[in-house]
C-alpha cells in the first residue's frame, strides 16, 4: 500500500513520520513529479498535476473540514473524497463561537473601549431571553457549537439545508423555512459548507432579516458573505457588528475597510485549526477500515458538495 503526502502550507515531515508510525504497512512518501502510483493521497490544496499523475487512487484525505477548494479541481474518477469529521476541531469551534457570542452579549468590547478611555462605566445587563442565538449548517461543527451555546443558557435556533433533530434547538430546514430561522435569531452564527448554493447565502436579504441590532459570527468561509452588503447594514445601524474568521481574500488587502471598522471583530482564519495527531490517527482508521472493504464516514458527495 502506497500513500503520498501534499498539502500545501503544512511543513511535510512531521505529517510523514506520523503517517509511517500509524500505518507502518505503508509505504509513505512526499509527492514529487513522477511519483509513483499510489493507493490513496492525503492532501490540502494539492495541485493539478499531482491529481491528473494519480487517476488510479482509491481515496483522497482532506485535511481540512471544507473540500471546497477540491472540488473545483478535476478529481480521479474513482477516487473517494474523505474529509475529516472532526480530528480536535469541533471544540475549538465551540470555544470560538461562543468567545465571540459571549464578548457582544456581553458588551466586552464597549467595556474594553471604555476602560482604554479612563472610564469607569456600566451597563444594563442584557436578558438571554432577547438574544436568541441561529447557527446555520448542523454539521459535526453546527451540532457542537449548539450544544456548546446551551451550556450558557442561550436560546439555539439551527438552519440546515436537510431536516435535522437536535435536543434543545429549534430547527428549520431548506430554503422555505430560512425566513423564519432568520426573523426568529438576533445572533447569527455561519457554519455552513461552500457550495453553489450557499455561497454568497450571507447578503442584505439574508442579513437583514435578523431581529433588529443583529450581530453575525461567520468561522465558515469568506465566500459565503457579500462584504458590501454588511458595511450597508452595518451603516444602517440595522446590525451591530461581526465577528469574522474567513474574508473572501486572506489576508485582505491594506485598504479593506474591515481591517479599521469598529463594529468588526477580524481573526485570521484560526477558528478551528487542524490538529495533526488527531487527524493522522482518524485517517489511518479510515484507510485500514477500506482495505477491508468496510464504509467510512465523511465521504463526499461531490453533487451536493459536502
Amino acid at each position: 500500500m502506497r500513500i503520498l503526502f501534499h498539502a500545501a502550507g503544512h511543513k511535510p515531515a512531521p505529517w510523514l513520520e506520523g503517517l509511517k508510525a500509524a500505518l507502518p504497512e505503508a509505504a509513505v512518501a512526499e509527492w514529487a513529479p513522477g511519483a509513483p502510483p499510489a493507493d490513496y493521497a492525503v492532501v490540502w490544496a494539492p495541485s493539478q498535476q499531482m491529481l491528473d499523475e494519480q487517476p488510479q487512487l482509491k481515496a483522497l484525505f482532506n485535511t481540512g473540514a471544507g473540500v471546497d477548494a477540491l472540488l473545483q479541481l478535476r478529481l480521479p474518477p474513482h477516487a473517494q473524497l474523505v474529509r475529516l469529521d472532526d480530528a480536535g476541531m469541533s471544540v475549538q469551534m465551540a470555544e470560538f463561537v461562543c468567545q465571540a457570542v459571549i464578548r457582544h452579549f456581553r458588551e466586552l468590547d464597549g467595556y474594553e473601549a471604555d476602560m482604554r478611555a479612563g472610564k469607569w462605566s456600566f451597563r444594563k445587563p442584557r436578558l438571554r431571553a432577547e438574544w436568541p442565538v441561529g447557527v446555520m449548517g448542523l454539521g459535526v461543527l453546527g451540532a457542537r457549537v449548539a450544544r456548546a451555546l446551551q451550556q450558557f443558557e442561550f436560546t439555539v435556533n439551527g438552519w440546515s439545508r436537510s431536516p435535522r433533530q437536535l435536543e434543545g434547538v429549534r430547527c428549520f430546514a431548506g430554503r422555505g423555512q430560512l425566513d423564519d430561522f432568520l426573523a426568529a435569531s438576533r445572533i447569527l452564527v455561519c457554519l455552513l459548507p461552500l457550495t453553489p448554493d450557499t455561497e454568497n447565502i450571507l447578503d442584505r436579504h439574508t442579513l437583514g432579516r435578523l431581529m433588529p441590532g443583529g450581530y453575525l459570527v461567520n468561522a465558515a468561509r469568506g465566500r459565503h458573505l457579500v462584504e458590501p452588503d454588511l458595511l450597508a447594514l452595518l451603516e444602517q445601524g440595522q446590525l451591530a457588528g461581526a465577528t469574522l474568521d474567513v474574508l473572501r481574500e486572506e489576508p485582505p488587502p491594506p485598504e479593506h475597510p474591515f481591517w479599521r471598522h469598529p463594529r468588526i471583530t477580524l481573526t485570521p482564519h484560526t477558528s478551528a485549526r487542524t490538529l495533526r495527531d488527531e487527524s493522522i490517527a482518524q485517517i489511518a482508521g479510515k484507510i485500514r477500515a477500506m482495505e477491508r472493504g468496510e464504509p467510512v464516514a465523511g465521504v463526499v458527495d461531490r453533487t451536493r458538495g459536502y
